[in-house]
């Protein structure tokens, strides 16, 4: 991809088309072999993963299931305690969210039983049944460890309102496997970018080739500014519109979709936000200009719109212009970095000589 002529490097072609192959294949095999240590890791943590991608869907759900009821009552300063504020002694009925096996006893959803905060005899706090509750088909006693974490580190766990669904056996591990591999593309960024970048630096000149580290380093920053922007901005308003227009309907909703529908506009939009990245390595060495954006801005309007289009999760306008509104406004940053740090093509000689 590089040949010598008066002693520098010049841009040119002497590998063949089977050299050029054979270094694609292997830096396919080394993009493979990243990705696949990725999703050991990532299979490892995926209760983490998914318990960090639900939240979202939660939010949604229980607002659109849910009234929104003021607390007050009596004296006016009432307020709900989260429950590591719970202390020894305190007392409450706890109400079952889902079927509950206690021992050989099923206790169904929406049953309830007086309890109390105490400690086990290994001096272990929790919550525990102070009165003997009676089933259909046998006596829970009093002093029964209810399921629930009151320690400081305890994460609220979904209610039976805000869990998705799934409709067949093995439908949970293709979706581990599936969100376990986009999360694994996703940490294998910097990896994968340094491969892109050795298969085209031999195309490159010696100097411009010292740009892989602010290329891979932005890329970086901007995909996981991508993804952060789509999961904290842009997807939660999206999604409770798109539940909002089932107001006259129970949502259940499949994991597989939901899980998909995520992931994937997260990647989208990591891979959309590296947009002002490329175009401060492209302009640094030489090849974008900001007068061939400003020329080529109808063509890329409509790129915009079909990628916005690909990406939104619904065909109606309102969703699409809210994917790409954030697209145009990055078109117009790279149009400003390609001005500010945009400068000629030079040789290698040309470049010493400066």
């Amino acid at each position: 991809m590089a040949r010598a002529l008066n002693g520098e490097t010049e841009v040119g072609g002497q590998m063949s088309f089977l050299e050029h192959l054979d270094e694609l294949r292997k830096r396919l095999m080394k993009s493979v072999i990243i990705v696949l240590v990725a999703f050991l890791f990532c299979f490892w943590m995926s209760a983490d993963i998914f318990r960090f991608l639900e939240v979202p869907i939660r939010r949604a759900l229980s607002e659109a299931e849910r009234r929104d009821l003021p607390i007050g009552g009596r004296t006016g300063s009432e307020s709900i305690l989260p429950l590591r504020d719970l202390r020894e002694g305190d007392v409450g009925r706890y109400i079952f969210d889902r079927s509950t096996t206690l021992g050989s006893t099923v206790v169904l959803p929406g049953a309830s039983v007086e309890s109390i905060v105490a400690v086990d005899v290994n001096g272990n706090p929790g919550l525990f049944t102070n009165e003997p509750m009676i089933t259909n088909n046998g006596v829970i006693p009093s002093g029964i460890r209810l399921p629930v974490d009151i320690s400081e580190s305890a994460t609220t766990e979904p209610t039976a309102d805000e869990r998705l669904v799934v409709t067949t056996a093995p439908e949970s591990f293709t979706l581990l496997v599936t969100v376990s591999l986009y999360s694994a593309i996703a940490l294998s960024i910097p990896f994968l970018l340094w491969q892109i970048w050795g298969f085209i630096s031999p195309a490159l000149y010696r100097h411009e080739r010292a740009y892989v580290t602010p290329f891979i380093a932005l890329s970086s920053i901007s995909f996981v500014g991508g993804a952060a922007f789509a999961y904290y901005i842009l997807f939660p308003p999206a999604l409770r519109y798109l539940i909002g227009l089932a107001v006259e309907f129970r949502p259940l909703l499949r994991a597989t979709d939901y899980f998909d529908l995520i992931t994937l506009i997260m990647l989208a939009m990591g891979i959309i936000f590296q947009m002002p990245a490329v175009s401060y390595v492209l302009a640094r060495i030489g090849i974008l200009t900001p007068g061939m954006l400003i020329k080529s801005w109808k063509i890329s309007l409509v790129v915009i719109l079909i990628v916005a289009a690909l990406v939104s999760p619904t065909a109606d306008v309102i969703n699409m212009m809210l994917f790409a509104a954030p697209m145009m406004a990055l078109y117009i940053v790279s149009i400003f970095i390609a001005w500010i740090f945009g400068k000629k093509r030079q040789t290698d000689a040309e470049a010493n000589t400066v």
